[in-house]
Parts: C-alpha cells; structure tokens; sequence
C-alpha cells in the first residue's frame, strides 16, 4: 500500500512507470467539475471511475481486493477514512463478482486506518484488503476517482 498526495514535493521517482503515469493524470484533471463516468486512459489496461459515495460507518462499509487490478483511490472533495490489512488466506470471503475483479470479505483483523482530504492518493494491490468511504467525523458526500491498473503492468 501507498499512501500520498498530490500535493507533497515527492518527484515519484521510486515508484513504477504505471504509477507515475496515474499520479500525472490525478494531477492534471479537476475532478471535482467531472462529469461522473468511466475514463480510460490506457484502454482497460489502465481506466478511471469518478464517482460520488456516502461515507459510513465501519459496519457499514465492507473490506474489499482484487486479483486483476490494483486501486488508486484518490479523494477529490470531502473527507474520509480507508481501512487497510494484509490480505490473509484465512479471510472468509462474503461475495465475489469475477467480471468486477471484486472480491468482499466477511471479516478481517488488525485493520489500519489512513485519514484523506482532497489530493490524498492510495494505492491498493492485490495483497491489500481495503475498506474505503468510511466516514472520518461524520457521514458525508464525497468525490471519488479510482484509477483502476491491470496488475500486468507493474
């Protein structure tokens, strides 16, 4: 897992070329002014969802991963919280939709949480579940974008 912003003097020069790429295109777009949708960058090798979702409660929101794709979560507006684990074979898995390379588990353990404000990023691989949009103070409505990067590429 990564966890930065936009905003910070890091060149990104560690990073792989893919995430570079990603974080170029965060940078440049306002999403906030968006038209919510699907945006490919690199056909569906590399694409972004802008979306709006309610935050909630941990309850509410469900630690998810994925076998495909790594996640590049960025907040363009609002404020919330991401848990975050070590995926484990022993997590029980609640549902799993193939064609969405998504997989939601029942429980996990020793989950850590990050705090984002707009320009914050986190990168998600497939070894990370992740719970995203659970409220920071209290449930709001916030401007997601998720870059989606096919796991080939890194």
């Amino acid at each position: 897992m990564i966890f930065s912003s936009i905003h910070t003097c890091d060149n990104y020069a560690e990073y792989p070329e893919v995430i570079r790429k990603v974080i170029d295109y965060l940078k440049s777009n306002d999403f906030v002014n968006m038209e919510p949708g699907v945006y490919e960058i690199q056909g569906k090798d590399i694409y972004a969802q802008v979306f709006d979702a309610e935050t909630g409660s941990v309850e509410e929101k469900r630690p998810e991963s994925h076998k495909n794709y790594l996640d590049v979560q960025f907040l363009a507006s609002g404020e919330e919280k991401l848990g975050f684990t070590p995926l484990k074979d022993e997590y029980e898995v609640d549902e799993y939709f193939e064609g969405r390379d998504l997989i939601f588990y029942k429980k996990v353990e020793n989950e850590g949480f990050v705090y984002a404000i707009p320009g914050c990023f986190t990168v998600f691989f497939p070894c990370d579940v992740h719970r995203p949009a659970v409220a920071a103070d209290k449930p709001m409505t916030v401007r997601k974008v998720v870059v989606k990067v096919r796991t080939t590429l890194i």
